[in-house]
């Protein structure tokens, strides 16, 4: 029997290189006039800003540009953008960038359609009026935040990471362009790559997933496999960026319907306390947590069918499990020393992450001690 289940809808997808071009008569077809393009110093520096704003003003679209926009964005730092935003008059948004672009942006259209701050609308549907028309163009595979309806802002001080969703919020257009992607540097493609994995593992085994969330998960998984390895090796062939852009997206529609886990809830912590950059928290954490949930019937028979599908890729003599461990252990060293109350800490963050509500295996505070324990490879006190 299928289980019953509801699904949130998706953003129009335009996937494939040079598709960038399709961006103005998209933005005609929504009836917006002026656009706030959000987007930061790098991508400026690349080029990205300038042609896409060549492309929107020989349609006779009027764009503004913000491009101050920081890597894990803070409620000031939404606020910022908001400020900008008053300044200049427009009907639409649009993201170029990676999720922390995208976030900024959907930070931004709340605060100036609805007012107050970030933390009004922790949780979801708490936004009282309509927000302008999003579009988001996602410079980097990773977060797949083009797919969700969710903002994630930290808080000021704390870092602690707050997902403000709504429906309003999700992007009408998501332009899926491999090309754009080729200037992402590739140590960044590499930690960019494994969020999107852990994206699409965690929300195969989430406690909410659905049969629609599966499907998303599924194929995520195996468009992001394809390219994985060369990702890792800082050497993509051919088709790998287009692979990993289009998982991403797929796994952010499976992160929509379904959510993540605790590999998420415990990395948070190590990029709100060292400065982790979130992928390589992910990495660290993601292997021990999927050993934690294969103790439960539901996720171990979905990570035995991921398992077959690595023996379809000619991937036959691991399991999924330590495949995803010999993969991240690939990755830089994360160079952090951690003593037990630190671990406890760390802990007792991860426990108040809202992604841990949905972890296949219900995970306690002292879970995550030994979760990090056995990542940094600390001995029990004694």
């Amino acid at each position: 029997m299928v289980d019953p289940f509801s699904s949130r809808p998706s953003p129009k997808l335009i996937f494939g290189n040079g598709v960038i071009k399709e961006l103005p008569g998209e933005i005609v077809q929504l009836g917006v006039k002026s656009l706030l393009l959000v987007t930061d110093p790098g991508l400026v520096k690349a080029g990205h800003v300038e042609k896409t704003c060549a492309l929107l003003k020989e349609a006779g679209i009027g764009v503004h540009v913000y491009e101050n926009v920081s890597e894990n964005p803070t409620e000031s730092d939404a606020e910022d953008c908001c400020n900008f935003a008053k300044t200049k008059s427009f009907d639409g948004f649009v993201a170029l960038g990676g999720g922390s672009s995208i976030d900024t942006a959907k930070a931004c259209n709340f605060l100036l359609t609805n007012g107050g701050r970030m933390s009004d609308y922790h949780g979801y549907g708490k936004a009282k009026n309509p927000l302008l028309p999003f579009m988001a163009i996602p410079t980097t595979a990773g977060t797949g935040s083009e797919c969700q309806s969710y903002a994630l802002v930290s808080r000021d001080g704390s870092h602690e990471k707050m997902a403000c969703g709504d429906p309003k919020a999700l992007a009408r257009l998501a332009i899926l362009d491999p090309e754009i992607t080729n200037t992402q540097p590739r140590p960044i493609a590499v930690q960019t790559g494994i969020d999107a994995l852990a994206h699409a593992l965690e929300s195969a085994v989430s406690s909410k997933r659905t049969e629609l969330s599966s499907m998303y998960s599924e194929a995520a998984f195996r468009h992001i496999l394809r390219a994985i390895d060369d990702i890792v090796d800082c050497n993509p062939q051919g088709d790998d960026r287009g692979h990993m852009l289009l998982g991403a997206a797929l796994s952010g529609l499976a992160i929509e319907n379904s959510m993540l886990g605790a590999a998420h809830a415990s990395a948070n912590p190590l990029t709100a306390r060292y400065g982790v950059i979130h992928g390589r928290a992910v990495a660290k954490m993601l292997p021990h947590v999927m050993r934690f949930n294969e103790g439960v019937e539901g996720a171990a028979r979905i990570y035995e069918r991921y398992s077959a599908i690595l023996k379809e890729f000619g991937i036959s003599s691991m399991s999924l499990i330590d495949w995803v461990t010999h993969l991240t252990g690939r990755m830089q060293e994360i160079d952090i020393t951690a003593d037990d109350s630190e671990i406890r800490e760390l802990a007792s963050e991860a426990k108040a992450q809202w992604t841990g509500d949905f972890n296949p295996r219900p995970v306690e505070e002292s879970d995550y001690v030994e979760l990090y324990r056995a990542a940094f490879a600390l001995p029990k006190p004694a």
